[in-house]
């Protein structure tokens, strides 16, 4: 299944042979939630719930804005206001001037201006706005999921980046834990040369292979690469599975975070410390494409 971005943008607007013509636009950026703003027109205000509805049924995380209007046909001419419109218009005119007589009466323009607001829109304009705004969601969701298997190909490749950089760790830890148990063995026996043989030298070597496996125990990072491996295993998981996984992907990142800088805190060696350091750049990339998927 796809991968959603919440980043996307999508558009519709009704045929140049529509009686009125309506136009959509929904925009989305990322979120923790999913948070709806409407930008309607005064005559289209009523539709705002069922708008509403259809957007909560499809989207999950986001904040969306919806913005509709109407707008005017370039080939046709004005209707021609009816009698009572311009009736009222009149009245009100007239309750104008009579306290304010100095004001200008208004033009025909003005005239049209205002009755086409009282102008009720045809009973079909709900129906119609209903279904540009499907169009206009199919294709934001078209926009997101395009977004979305780009931000898949990235998080895949660090994952593989990950997985190298883990690679190359853990031949690294061997020959460190064998490197640290000789030193250990030439200190005490420097200590033991210092005292004048008075410890035994078969004491002083398991004294300091105890000390020795103390310190590989400390620096052992085996078990934060297995378990930096599974986070990588289900990261990938959730990624060809698709649908609702920002949430999940994000905890996820930082469980990875975790890993790599109690790799770092071990490492005793400028190589492992590189690695570490490594490894958090990537997991970092990661963690700001995250915030964007649904």
């Amino acid at each position: 299944m796809a991968v959603y971005s919440m980043t996307g943008y999508g558009t519709a607007r009704s045929d140049a042979e529509a009686a009125v013509g309506l136009g959509v636009e929904i925009r989305s950026v990322n979120s923790r939630f999913l948070d709806l703003s409407f930008k309607l027109t005064d005559e289209l205000r009523g539709s705002e719930p069922a708008l509403r509805e259809l957007l909560g049924a499809r989207l999950k995380r986001g904040k969306v804005e919806v913005r509709a209007w109407t707008e005017g046909r370039h080939d046709t001419l004005p209707r021609v206001p009816d009698a009572a419109s311009l009736q009222r218009l009149l009245a009100i005119q007239d309750a104008v001037r009579s306290w304010l007589p100095t004001a200008a009466p208004l033009s025909v323009a003005e005239s049209l201006q205002l009755t086409a607001r009282q102008t009720s829109l045809p009973g079909d304009t709900h129906d119609d706005l209903m279904a540009l705004g499907a169009r206009a969601l199919d294709a934001l969701l078209d926009a997101r999921a395009r977004e979305g298997e780009r931000l898949k190909a990235m998080l895949l490749d660090r994952c593989t980046q990950l997985r190298q950089l883990a690679a190359d760790a853990a031949p690294l830890i061997p020959a460190l834990v064998a490197q640290q148990q000789q030193r250990f063995l030439d200190r005490w026996a420097d200590a033991l040369a210092a005292a004048g043989g008075s410890v035994s030298g078969d004491a002083a070597q398991e004294r300091a292979l105890t000390e020795a496996a103390a310190f590989a125990i400390r620096i052992d990072v085996a078990e934060e690469l297995t378990r930096l491996g599974s986070h990588l295993t289900e990261i990938e998981r959730l990624l060809d599975k698709g649908t609702e996984l920002g949430k999940r992907l994000d905890f996820l990142i930082q469980e990875l975070h975790r890993e790599a800088n109690t790799l770092g805190a071990k490492s005793s060696t400028l190589e492992l410390s590189r690695i570490s350091v490594d490894m958090k750049v990537l997991i970092e990339q990661m963690r700001e494409q995250v915030q964007n998927i649904e």
